[in-house]
């Protein structure tokens, strides 16, 4: 089948640098403050491995297949839900990479050990494999377990390429799926929750240039041609949704700005988002406000301001030099990280058992590789 021609044009506006390695590390970080890096840490630790309250994704075909978590998911069945699991794993590598002194780096080793073992991956490959499971977790869960293993595979650690090399087939398994699965998919998910596709592309393009992966970016591009590259004027207005813990309009810009070189998106910055001031002010975007952080969807609104602050600094990152947006663009990041990040705090384990997480993600700039 011939491609569109917009697709061909696209692919001549992808950087030039798509699938060469990963920047160092330092070179995208912001210094992590110590405490606040341990106060992430420990949410972490705390769940990692803390079986219950637990929320199982589960299709029974009989009475053999009510068992715990932990028999389930060996390695992934604290934290509440897979996914948050998943992430929190990656949340303890990523911390390691950034500070393998800190004081909390023995006990977090000792509990990614206890995880990524030949047996236990080997069980989470049985149930991803199992009739009936070929949406599970997708696309939130695996692009973050592809994350994971991104963060795995750039860690210069003798211990760490052990672990890599243990969670090899997941990975494959979870890459796999996501490539069967772009094709087939003829709509965006454009929500503000976990089946959103935008943010989630945005981990998957993220792991392809750590992996080396062309056809994964070859897929994503197809995708991003196909849903947002000819969307105008989306509805920044109508957000946030009362669950949301991600901006749908920012999350499809901050994964444009990674397919597209910095001139081109710009441009389709403009019609995409023609809102944003070109005076530096901050007022366009105010922080999502939360009524209640025991409630486990009103909380999302915390994650929402984390997530905004990161996509509104990968916004910024992707405009070219000078472009006159990008001081309204940090100012409001600026806020919403001010707004949110007091609130991670671990004192209700609604929040407690993912906000670290995002957290991590924002004030180490994971996403500007």
């Amino acid at each position: 089948m011939r491609r569109p021609a917009a697709l061909l044009a696209l692919v001549s506006l992808i950087l030039p640098c798509a699938m060469s390695a990963a920047a160092p590390i330092g070179a995208a970080a912001m210094p992590m403050d110590p405490a606040a890096a341990a106060r992430f840490a420990g949410l972490a630790l705390k769940c990692l491995h803390d079986e219950y309250p637990n929320h199982i994704s589960l299709s029974m075909d009989s009475d053999a297949d009510a068992r715990p978590p932990r028999e389930l998911t060996p390695a992934f069945y604290g934290c509440f839900d897979w996914h948050s699991d998943v992430h929190g794993h990656w949340l303890l590598v990523r911390l390691l990479r950034l500070m393998p002194s800190a004081p909390f780096a023995a006990q977090a080793r000792a509990e990614l050990a206890r995880s990524f073992t030949p047996e236990n991956i080997a069980g989470e490959l049985g149930y991803l494999r199992h009739a009936g499971r070929a949406s599970f977790e997708r696309p939130y869960g695996l692009a973050w377990l592809l994350q994971l293993s991104a963060e795995l595979r750039e860690w210069n650690d003798p211990q760490a390429k052990q672990w890599s090399n243990t969670m090899q087939p997941l990975e494959a398994e979870a890459a796999a799926r996501i490539k069967s699965w772009l094709p087939k998919l003829h709509y965006p998910i454009r929500i503000g929750e976990h089946d959103q596709t935008a943010f989630s592309f945005g981990l998957m393009w993220d792991w392809a240039g750590v992996a080396g992966d062309a056809e994964m970016r070859a897929r994503l591009l197809d995708a991003a041609q196909r849903f947002y590259l000819k969307d105008r004027r989306c509805p920044l207005d109508y957000e946030p949704s009362g669950e949301d813990f991600l901006s749908p309009c920012l999350a499809e810009a901050d994964f444009m700005r990674r397919v597209l070189e910095p001139k081109a998106f710009g441009a389709w910055l403009s019609g995409f988002l023609p809102g944003i001031p070109q005076n530096g002010g901050s007022g366009w975007l105010q922080p999502g406000v939360v009524t209640d952080r025991s409630d486990p969807k009103l909380a999302h609104i915390d994650g929402l301001n984390l997530s905004r602050g990161w996509m509104l600094e990968g916004i910024a990152h992707g405009l070219p030099a000078g472009d006159r947006r990008v001081a309204a663009l940090r100012a409001t990041a600026a806020r919403h990280r001010e707004a949110a990040l007091p609130a991670v705090t671990g004192e209700h384990y609604e929040g407690g058992h993912w906000l670290g997480t995002f957290a991590v993600y924002l004030t180490s700039a994971a996403g500007l590789r």
